[in-house]
């Protein structure tokens, strides 16, 4: 797609939407982390959502919000705690269009309403510049291990506002 997508409508998770959450998270990683990450480390990682189960239950657990279009599922992001992503996917057909950085600004502004002075993410090398353009400064390079496999990741950190009325 070239052209910019809608705006999404954002929801809460629901157990029904783990089976298509996680062909997303298998399909941004899959297509989009080719250039810098191996094909085994690709499959090591796509393997978190193999089981749907413990999949949904990590999504679950977590607060996460499902970005749609015409009703769609389209990507999704999770801040666990108060103050930390823990996930945040496309799917391949809208990256770049803004779905990203709107699921970003939603936890932003759930992580300050729940009164963290900041927010934090591991990036991974794909992820990393669009962390950066949103106002993320890398902390820490750090490397996971992922099924047999070592992912290189960066912990990146943003302040955030909490003064009523203030944009961070």
């Amino acid at each position: 797609m070239t052209s910019r997508a809608p705006p999404a409508g954002l929801r809460p998770f629901l157990p029904d939407d783990a089976p298509l959450l996680a062909e997303i998270f298998r399909a941004g990683i899959e297509e989009l982390t080719g250039d810098d990450y191996t094909p085994g480390q690709q499959a090591a990682w796509a393997a978190a959502a193999d089981d749907e189960q413990a999949f949904a239950a990590r999504l679950a657990s977590a607060l996460t919000l499902v970005a749609t279009i015409d009703g769609a599922p389209v990507g999704f992001a999770s801040l666990k705690g108060a103050d930390a992503i823990d996930m945040l996917y496309v799917h391949p057909a809208v990256a770049g269009q803004g779905i990203g950085a709107q699921l970003c600004e939603a936890l932003e502004k759930l992580a300050a309403a729940r009164g963290a002075a900041k927010l934090t993410a591991d990036a991974s090398d794909t992820a990393l510049a669009f962390f950066e353009r949103h106002g993320f400064a890398a902390q820490s390079r750090n490397t996971v291990p992922r099924n047999g496999e070592w992912l290189a990741n960066t912990t990146v950190q943003k302040t955030l506002s909490t003064a009523p009325g203030s944009k961070s």
